[in-house]
């Protein structure tokens, strides 16, 4: 327990001085954020914030996890290896996403299509390894399953486990992307499920590296939040959002809680809901259900304060983790 909370530490002081300095070098060389021009009116004074602070996530959050295993001495685990793995494999699509945006002045970035599929690429990577080496670097396959639960599920083969686990991740990926439109929203709501991941990894016999790794990355998402709370100093970009969405559908396949994830990371389901039910209803009906998708736009365009809508949405992602972890820990009682 104490090497999982000093790791956290570490993770925590690296972010917030690694975010410093990323502020630092970028507002020098004066690479911002560009802001859509059909966004919310409001967001257009936040252009030219900073933005690619994700790097310093997935850096504080390795940085961590690696101060744990020289405290220890313990070796690394294929487990807590594919997480960070996939984090940083996703992270640097986001990275891709991100530098089109700053140095060739494109608001949107990578193509859809592209993004959606570097996401897909590397997920089936992520899924053939984690399927390879379930625990341990050795040799033995794990027998593919979709997990409801801990203690239940469903044999469906190597390749259409591959094919859940790539729709898992890029849905979830995109998920928290989506969710990463107010200050601070996204690295907050990260960190409270990364938190109940923290405690259900804890508890668990055999997945000390996995609940290494959650408390590496809950740290840098708080280190990072010191400076990306509102008003935000720095954005955490597509390398952030992809990098954090990614760690989590990977914690959900390493854990056997992929269904459970739905409940656990509830706040991102309402928001990726919210994108395709305002699509949906204005493809079929022309008709938008609500103001602005997704949904926290709604609320500002409903003229609630930026603070208020995140912290209301930090509550519900509090309320929807803790319902997860009560069902996990009564999975495996």
């Amino acid at each position: 327990m104490t090497i999982i909370v000093l790791s956290g530490a570490v993770s925590m002081v690296t972010a917030v001085l690694g975010t410093r300095l990323a502020i630092t070098v970028l507002r020098k060389r004066k690479l911002g954020q560009p802001v859509r021009a059909d966004g919310p009116q409001a967001h257009l004074s936040k252009s030219g914030t900073p933005t690619m602070g994700g790097v310093v996530i997935i850096a504080a959050s390795l940085a961590g996890y690696a101060a744990g295993h020289v405290l220890t001495g313990d070796p690394v685990t294929a487990s807590g290896a594919l997480v960070l793995l996939l984090m940083t494999g996703l992270g640097l699509v986001g990275f891709a996403d991100d530098f089109i945006k700053l140095f060739m002045r494109r608001s949107l970035g990578l193509r859809s299509g592209a993004k959606l599929a570097g996401q897909a690429a590397v997920g089936a990577v992520f899924a053939v390894l984690a399927a390879r080496f379930p625990d341990s670097f050795d040799l033995t396959p794990a027998s593919p399953h979709l997990s409801f639960l801990t203690d239940f599920g469903v044999s469906v083969g190597p390749v259409l486990f591959v094919a859940w686990v790539v729709v898992m991740v890029t849905g979830t990926s995109n998920a928290v992307n989506l969710t990463d439109g107010l200050d601070g929203l996204a690295a907050g709501c990260a960190a409270i499920v990364l938190l109940a991941y923290t405690a259900m990894t804890f508890i668990t016999t055999g997945q000390d590296d996995l609940a290494l790794v959650c408390s590496c990355l809950v740290g840098a998402c708080v280190g990072f939040l010191w400076f990306n709370s509102f008003p935000a100093a720095i954005f955490m970009g597509d390398t952030g959002s992809l990098g954090l969405g990614g760690a989590i559908a990977a914690l959900a396949v390493m854990t056997k809680t992929e269904v459970l994830l739905l409940i656990t990371g509830g706040i991102f389901v309402i928001e990726a809901l919210s994108v395709l039910i305002q699509v949906v209803a204005f493809q079929r009906f022309r008709r938008r259900v609500f103001l602005m998708a997704p949904v926290h736009h709604h609320f500002e365009l409903m003229a609630w304060s930026e603070t208020k809508i995140i912290l209301r949405f930090w509550i519900i992602a509090a309320i929807s983790a803790a319902i997860g972890f009560t069902l996990y820990q009564q999975s495996i009682t």
